[in-house]
């Protein structure tokens, strides 16, 4: 999995968990993939406008119990 950065074909480390509330139910999770270069950046932008979640190794991610 690559970074979602554009233009980066940087190997994913971290997954952001995002939720537009205006459009999105609560508990809906939307994903972008961060390398490390760009997880604080990407994070950045969504915690701006309010829609971040979470941020995890992307291990972690997949780890997790499939709703």
């Amino acid at each position: 999995m690559i970074c979602s950065a554009k233009g980066c074909r940087a190997a994913a480390v971290w997954v952001l968990a995002w939720n537009n509330p205006k459009l999105h139910t609560p508990e809906r999770r939307k994903t972008w993939l961060a390398c490390e270069e760009h997880r604080e950046h990407l994070s950045n932008f969504l915690d701006l406008r309010g829609f971040l979640k979470d941020v995890v190794t992307l291990a972690e991610w997949e780890a997790r119990p499939s709703s």
